[in-house]
C-alpha cells in the first residue's frame, strides 16, 4: 500500500481538507464540497474517489431536499 505524503505546511495551517466536486442536475452541474477529517488534499481526493457511491448519494439527497447554500451543497464526510 501506498504512503501519502506527509501534509504540507498550508495544509497543517488549514486542518481537514475538503474537496470539491460536481454533480450532473438535468442540463445543469451542481457544485458540492465535501469536508473530511483527513490531513492532506490527496487523502481527501482519493476518498472522494472511493467512496464515490455513497457521497454521490449523500449529495443527490442533499438536492432533493433543497439544502443548497450559496449555490453549493455542502457534505461532511461519515464517521467510520
Amino acid at each position: 500500500m501506498r504512503k501519502f505524503p506527509d501534509p504540507t505546511e498550508q495544509e497543517l495551517t488549514e486542518g481537514p481538507q475538503a474537496v470539491a466536486f460536481q454533480i450532473a442536475n438535468g442540463n445543469r452541474r451542481q457544485n458540492c464540497v465535501l469536508q473530511t477529517n483527513l490531513p492532506t488534499k490527496m487523502q481527501a481526493q482519493r476518498y472522494l474517489l472511493a467512496n464515490w457511491p455513497v457521497v454521490e448519494r449523500m449529495a443527490r439527497d442533499a438536492l432533493a431536499l433543497g439544502k443548497v447554500e450559496n449555490g453549493e451543497i455542502r457534505l461532511v464526510m461519515p464517521s467510520t
